[in-house]
């Protein structure tokens, strides 16, 4: 039984996480559940609300995924060198958290709490400023300290002069060189010597070209500027590890600070990713008591679009019954005046005093009952784990469990029908149970025999009503209507229904018992007249089937499908298997050569011939007895003799004795 599921509330969740940057918070949001807490869901849900302000007049905070900066953070403290990325990472994490600071820091001229979280941010200035003034680019700048600026100047004049050099031996052996212009071979500044001058230039003979007609010669005084600068790079690197190793031993100083920070910038993304949900399905704050009162006012499935979403009012768990929606509809003609508050009736006088506990559900298929029950769970649901509920008002009571039993649950690989499903369920519900609990039911007693399901159903209530929990069931059963119109502690409700637009209105009446009109959500949906006729006369006689008035006319049209091959009988003649047999001497046109008869005639009127030395299928009509096989052979003669070679005769004579590997090859068809 996976209640989140069941009621969506794993939706909820990934639309949570989508808001949240950092991977501890989309954890933190994967793993949240209901908080059993009092003091600590208090708390949750003034975060949400503090949030929810900070993002309204701050705009989103500036935070960041933190996940890469703890990988850096380990690597420096086990006292390996950062590289420049890693460098510039720490910094780009601190410039966050100075600007986070920064927007908490507005916050305090709203009184929002949560704007005093920056006490717990140490912005690290001056190692944010180290890192930007050495590490630009993720390289270390020339500017990083005076030895490495003059170390890369005095690599740039020697790289300088060996160009030059080059330079001017090409100007000077013009009739040498195979190009006008100098280039670089493994590194080294190379002239293009002809092959037949390569002695001509002192130096080096670095590579040639794909034809060997250019040799790529790095002259003698090239030779010695790069060996300068050789040297000159071994000075630079070693300048540069001196840079990074002394900021990665300040980030190494900085980690007890830096850890803190991370903790604190995961911890509000967790709190503004509530506040972002919050504001992106329109939520309010909930009132939480522990009196087991549960209130919503224009309540939404969250999950639905607001355009096409009819506002739910529910109450549940006081002791005189309000009519959740403060409308009643006037009997026979749908005008609606405002009542405020109704004591639900029904066979008798309810006492005002009663505590409400449990409601009945009824109404017309398609009209809302399931989303209804699962509108009320899940937005008390996310009420327990913190967040805001889409309604305009709330007042829930906080639960110990969330117990839910929806759709068919029906599982072919574990053998479970509809209804072994439903009760697999209800059993688990019943062992949890107790009187901080809360229960939906959808279509309780159904997927069996009516009355029996109808039994069940109430023996299910009862255990509900026993453990005081709070509950609401959908049902179709008249008899559970009439039981909870009858017992203490139990109301009816119903999903109102426009009988003159045969549309569903998806407000909830409590208070009273409504009826399936299963009859008009057919006639709605297509169903014919003339069927919705014999349906009514079956369910309430042939009186009551006068009285309903239906709008389809026509018939069911049919529609045009696939349609089966069947396979197309033989038309030969039967009687040809009788007049060709094995064995009879037959006489084959056009040639007019006599055959004997190999295998009868098929389904196909194709038979077999053996002619001369070899065998052939022949149709029919080309084929004439010549003279029937009894008139040639004695009785039960082995025609095995005729037809078959001695090999096959020999492995069939030891097949019939023994077992043995031999086997019968057939002759190809000619």
């Amino acid at each position: 039984m996976n209640t989140e599921q069941q009621i969506e509330f794993d939706k909820i969740k990934e639309l949570w996480s989508a808001l949240a940057i950092t991977q501890d918070a989309k954890e933190k949001i994967a793993g949240a559940g209901v908080i059993l807490n009092e003091l600590e869901l208090r708390k949750q849900l003034r975060d949400t609300t503090n949030a929810r302000e900070m993002i309204e007049k701050l705009g989103a905070p500036p935070l960041q995924n933190v996940t890469e900066i703890l990988e850096i953070m380990t690597i420096a403290e086990r006292g390996e060198c950062l590289t420049p990325y890693q460098l510039e990472r720490v910094e780009k994490v601190l410039v966050v958290v100075e600007r986070l600071k920064l927007y908490l820091s507005h916050g305090k001229q709203f009184g929002n709490p949560l704007a005093y979280y920056d006490e717990n941010l140490d912005e690290q200035k001056e190692l944010r400023e180290e890192i930007c003034r050495q590490i630009r680019n993720e390289a270390v700048d020339d500017r990083a300290s005076r030895t490495l600026q003059d170390v890369r100047t005095r690599i740039q004049r020697c790289v300088e002069e060996m160009k030059q050099k080059a330079e001017q031996i090409i100007r000077g052996n013009k009739e040498c060189m195979a190009d006008t212009y100098y280039t670089m071979r493994n590194g080294r500044v190379c002239v293009p010597v002809k092959k037949e001058y390569k002695f001509r230039i002192p130096g080096s003979v670095i590579d040639r070209s794909s034809t060997g007609s250019t040799f790529f010669i790095e002259p003698v005084g090239v030779a010695k500027l790069f060996e300068e600068l050789q040297l000159l790079r071994i000075e630079e690197e070693d300048e540069v590890y001196k840079i990074l190793y002394t900021l990665t031993a300040m980030v190494s100083d900085a980690i007890p600070f830096m850890t803190l920070n991370v903790k604190m910038i995961e911890k509000l993304d967790f709190i503004f990713s509530k506040g972002k949900l919050s504001i992106d399905l329109c939520c309010t704050e909930p009132v939480i008591n522990l009196e087991r009162r549960m209130t919503l006012k224009a309540a939404r499935h969250p999950l639905m679009d607001r355009a096409v979403s009819v506002p739910l009012h529910f109450s549940l768990g006081g002791h005189v019954l309000e009519r959740a929606d403060g409308v009643r509809e006037a009997e026979g003609e749908g005008e609606r005046q405002a009542d405020g508050v109704r004591e639900a009736e029904r066979d008798g006088e309810r006492q005002n005093d009663t505590e409400i506990r449990g409601i009945v559900i009824t109404g017309p298929n398609t009209g809302g009952k399931t989303v209804a029950i699962k509108t009320v769970m899940l937005n008390s649901y996310m009420a327990q784990c913190g967040l805001h509920v889409a309604c305009e008002e709330a007042d829930l009571c906080m639960n110990a469990n969330y117990l839910c039993d929806i759709g068919d649950g029906q599982n072919l690989s574990e053998n479970l029908s509809t209804f072994s499903a439903h009760i697999k369920n209800v059993l688990e519900i019943l062992k949890q149970v107790n009187s901080d609990s809360l229960v939906i039911m959808d279509e309780l007693g159904s997927g069996t025999d009516p009355a029996e399901g109808m039994g069940i159903a109430v023996a299910i209530l009862e255990e509900l009503k026993k453990s005081g929990a709070n509950f609401l069931v959908t049902t179709h059963y008249p008899e559970i209507k009439e039981y909870a119109a009858r017992t203490e502690g139990i109301v009816n409700a119903r999903m109102t229904f426009d009988r003159e637009t045969l549309l569903p209105t998806y407000r909830m009446v409590i208070g009273e018992a409504g009826e399936s009109c299963a009859f008009y959500v057919a006639d709605r949906l297509g169903m014919p007249e003339h069927m919705l006729q014999v349906a009514a006369r079956a369910a309430y006689g042939e009186e009551a089937a006068r009285d309903y008035q239906f709008h389809n006319k026509e018939s069911i049209r049919k529609v045009s499908g696939e349609k089966i091959a069947k396979e197309k009988k033989s038309h030969v003649d039967k009687t040809l298997g009788a007049k060709f047999q094995i064995g009879d001497s037959v006489m084959v046109y056009p040639d007019k050569k006599i055959g004997i008869v190999c295998e009868p005639v098929n389904d196909k009127g194709v038979l077999r011939v053996q002619v001369a030395d070899r065998k052939i299928w022949i149709n029919h009509k080309r084929v004439k007895l010549h003279v029937k096989a009894q008139e040639l052979y004695p009785e039960d003669y082995d025609f095995s003799i005729i037809f078959d070679t001695v090999e096959n005769r020999k492995a069939r004579h030891d097949m019939e004795r023994k077992y043995t590997d031999e086997i019968i090859v057939r002759e190809k068809d000619s």
